[in-house]
């Protein structure tokens, strides 16, 4: 069995080397909700220039989509007041219906596979092209904070697309490891975050709404 990298290390690593330039070097991080943020963001502050993307087309319904973007909005509002964070958000704009041209060949693969990865790598696609022409050192998701996604492939997917964009740096993460997790949860306990019950497509939805059918 190939054995799994510690992508966690890999980050701590470039951070040890970040502390010692004296300046930060400007980070794109694509964000998929407040909750998955809140931890991210108080690790990297110390080291990055961070502007955030929001380029989650895959959210169903546009009204979910529209929360979890004002939720977000809120933490950061919240981390300007109590820590002085001042981190600009790119919107992409919302289009469910070309998004899901992508995803519906692989709606009857089970969430975690294919379709997931899938998804993983054309929001992070998006934002590595849009960190490259923009001037950005770095990329980064705070997917890998999520215990139901797979760091290991988030971080593959990373590494790829900084060869396709060699101006652009990935930073590597397993934001949930170090106690990363138990973070996070204090944090969104604090500024009493909205925290959703799926992970966002229409087809994550109906596989949610089945579960509560069946409890």
């Amino acid at each position: 069995m190939e054995n799994k990298k510690n992508y966690y290390l890999e980050g701590e690593k470039i951070l040890q080397e970040l502390a010692s330039l004296g300046k930060k070097p400007r980070l794109l991080v694509h964000s998929c909700c407040g909750p998955c943020s809140a931890y991210p963001l108080t690790y990297l502050f110390p080291y990055f220039d961070i502007t955030i993307m929001f380029n989650n087309s895959n959210i169903y319904p546009e009204e979910e989509y529209k929360r979890r973007l004002n939720e977000l909005y809120f933490l950061l509002d919240c981390y300007k007041r109590d820590f002085g964070y001042d981190i600009k958000v790119i919107e992409v704009p919302y289009d469910n219906e070309t998004y899901n041209k992508t995803l519906e060949p692989l709606k009857d693969i089970p969430e975690g596979g294919l379709r997931c990865f899938t998804c993983y790598e054309k929001r992070m696609r998006q934002a590595m092209e849009y960190a490259s022409e923009n001037g950005f050192d770095y990329l980064t998701t705070v997917m890998t904070i999520s215990r139901y996604k797979n760091a290991q492939k988030l971080n593959e997917i990373g590494e790829k697309l900084s060869k396709e964009y060699p101006n652009v740096k990935y930073f590597f993460s397993d934001f949930k490891k170090n106690n990363g997790q138990l973070k996070r949860n204090e944090l969104v306990r604090k500024y009493n975050l909205y925290e959703q019950q799926y992970c966002g497509c229409i087809y994550s939805y109906e596989e949610m709404k089945k579960r509560k059918e069946n409890a």
